[in-house]
């Protein structure tokens, strides 16, 4: 049996097939986007998306094979998104991996999307190995999470309400400075003073590692909005810097914090919002002042591919887990331990 693993993504609005091999080695690549479809919307529609998946899908699985130089009759699994994501995005991606695992009569596995980012920095970062604290922040998700080993995790804590990447993107929408908001927001932010406005750190001085970003939203629309009211100039880029640096402190210290309780010294960071050159810097630099290492993959990495996907199949495989063809769609679902 070969190490070759397809891990196939449609959990929102990326269409991605890959191949990898052992797991850590990327042998294709291949990411349909539709960010400028859904930018004059504001945000992804549902229905849109999961149209463009079914367009893309087979074109885009073609092009990872023809890329990896593998055929269909190498591959010894295909790992698939099952959730979370949109329903409609998710079941395009799920019913080509099923008929190609019945096909071929090859295992299929079901991957969590949220899980299958954790696994981008073991793709990029050849000496990373488990004990690690792994900071996920994605769209709509921002979770801390202590990986034992490469399939053996236990989640610290998770958001309670509004996710980071979810806030940027309002925030964005708010001021009708386009879609998607983080790279927007970082742009405009790093013209502003951080120090202009002090925002709320949402249970910052809890007990705890959960996450709550709703409030600080709400603070930063109500400031804005009372500015409007007395006819004041709104001073934009000094919002949103005083907003992204709230945002990376309360990331970066609830992170740190994780790291000395466990007795972890490496950091490593996922996801969308990971690819925020100013957030990634701050939690830097804290983690440098703590003697704790800090790894991040690179920015074709932090946003939603298949390669992340396929190791994570790849290490469930290895611990013989997968999945039977009635796996369905999971719109919700959350990183569970298995402690």
């Amino acid at each position: 049996m070969s190490d070759f693993v397809m891990g196939i993504e449609t959990s929102c609005d990326e269409t991605a097939a890959a191949i990898v091999d052992k797991g850590r080695n990327i042998l294709s690549n291949i990411v349909s986007s539709q960010i400028k479809i859904h930018n004059k919307y504001g945000g992804v529609v549902p229905e849109i998306a999961s149209r463009k998946h079914m367009e893309s899908i087979i074109p885009v699985i073609d092009s990872a094979l023809k890329e990896s130089k593998i055929t269909l009759d190498q591959l010894s699994g295909i790992a698939v998104t099952y959730g979370p994501g949109l329903v409609g995005s998710l079941l395009v991606g799920l019913t080509v991996a099923k008929s190609i695992s019945y096909a071929q009569n090859i295992p299929l596995i079901g991957v969590n999307h949220l899980e299958a980012h954790i696994y981008a920095n073991f793709l990029e970062h050849k000496r990373l190995k488990p004990p690690i604290i792994c900071l996920i922040v994605s769209g709509g998700h921002t979770s801390l999470v202590h990986i034992n080993d490469y399939w053996d995790y236990k989640i610290l804590g998770q958001t309670v309400d509004d996710a980071a990447g979810e806030v940027f993107d309002k925030i964005s929408k708010y001021l009708n400075l386009g879609y998607p908001g983080g790279p927007i927001i970082e742009k405009l932010a790093s013209k502003g003073d951080s120090t202009a406005i002090a925002f709320p750190r949402p249970l910052l001085n809890k007990h705890n590692y959960d996450f709550s970003f709703s409030g600080l939203k709400t603070s930063v629309i109500y400031y804005i909005k009372k500015l409007i009211l007395e006819k004041k100039p709104i001073p934009q880029n000094d919002i949103l810097a005083s907003f992204q640096i709230a945002v990376a402190d309360v990331l970066a210290q609830k992170t740190i914090k994780a790291a000395l309780n466990t007795g972890v010294n490496t950091i490593a960071l996922a996801g969308g919002v990971a690819a925020n050159c100013y957030i990634k810097t701050f939690i830097e630099n804290m983690a440098q002042n703590n003697k704790i290492e800090v790894f991040s993959p690179s920015q074709k990495l932090c946003t939603d591919n298949a390669v992340m996907v396929a190791s994570a199949g790849f290490y469930q495989l290895k611990n013989k887990k997968q999945s039977n063809l009635s796996i369905d769609a999971v719109s919700r679902l959350a990183i569970s331990s298995n402690e």
